[in-house]
């Protein structure tokens, strides 16, 4: 699984959440900042997650500052699942 397969995952669904064109979404933005609220957040992560098959602590998704380092942080767990 690339870094580009995670991040066009996670801008699909919050495409759906905040109903804009995932080709517009500026992943170094925070999803708040681009309109997204909590439950927006949550729904995104979870079913990106699911999709991916990739479990993150919720310890470790507190410090996500933007999108960028959400796909970041998917691809270092899926990386390390892909070896384990």
């Amino acid at each position: 699984m690339t870094r580009e397969t995670i991040q066009a995952v996670v801008t699909k669904y919050l495409a759906r959440a905040i109903d804009v064109d995932a080709g517009t979404i500026d992943t170094s933005q925070s999803m708040k900042d681009l309109g997204a609220n909590s439950l927006d957040i949550v729904e995104v992560v979870s079913s990106a997650m699911l999709e991916l098959r990739v479990r993150v602590p919720r310890s470790e998704l507190d410090d996500i500052a933007n999108i960028d380092r959400l796909v970041d942080l998917l691809w270092e767990h899926a990386q390390a699942k892909a070896k384990a």
